[in-house]
């Protein structure tokens, strides 16, 4: 028979083993977001090569705007990134 302390310690045990599962788990899910930010960052200027090639007087102004959707599609994997450390550090 095991003792009311052993109990609880095993317990104890089992617990902090299943939050640093589910730590891991959390973390794994948030990184997913990641592949989306590689996808979407390929998208903007792959956007940006079709649209020089149909009109290359327009290089200097669509680049500005591939700068500016790269931007915004790399924060978005940023804080994903975070939320991805929250969920295994915090």
């Amino acid at each position: 028979k095991v003792a009311p302390a052993a109990r609880r310690a095993y317990s104890s045990e089992m617990a902090n083993a299943l939050v640093q599962v589910s730590q891991n788990i959390g973390m794994g899910n948030a990184a997913i977001g990641l592949g989306g930010a590689g996808i979407g960052i390929g998208l903007v200027f792959a956007a940006l090569l079709q649209g020089v090639a149909r009109n290359p007087s327009l290089r200097g102004q669509l680049f500005s705007y591939a700068i500016l959707g790269f931007a915004f599609v790399e924060a978005i994997g940023l804080f994903d990134l975070m939320v991805a450390m929250m969920c295994k550090y915090v």
